[in-house]
């Protein structure tokens, strides 16, 4: 598969991952719960599946730059991955956390995007 195809499986995994934390996130704001959350499940399955997306679809882009070991800047990108994949049990047991994490997430994504675009 070509590099363009891996990116654009990450690009996907992204908005999948967004869209279901954006969801959750303002479910929460305006008071509701886990119990009261019709599309959870659909939430819940789209974070998990942009998680995987991102993940193989990142190792494949590194594979296809020639990456046989980990540069350095791939690191704190798997760091904000495991932070964006947490997110989502915040989101559900403290619903007052979803303020907070709604500024906070787009920063870590926009450090993870900054990483990947400045790495030499």
């Amino acid at each position: 598969m070509s590099y363009e195809f891996y990116k654009a499986l990450h690009i996907l995994g992204i908005a999948l991952l967004f869209i279901s934390l954006g969801g959750l996130a303002g479910h929460a704001l305006n008071g509701g719960t886990k119990e009261t959350n019709k599309g959870r499940g659909l939430m819940v399955a789209s974070h998990g599946i942009g998680l995987l997306l991102i993940l193989v679809a990142g190792f494949g882009m590194l594979a296809k730059i020639g990456g046989n070991m980990l540069p350095g800047w791939i690191h704190p990108k798997l760091l904000i991955w495991l932070l964006m994949g947490a997110a989502l049990m915040p989101l559900q047991r403290k619903p007052a956390l979803a303020k907070p994490l709604w500024f906070v997430l787009p920063i870590l994504a926009m450090t993870a995007g900054y990483l990947a675009l400045s790495h030499s």
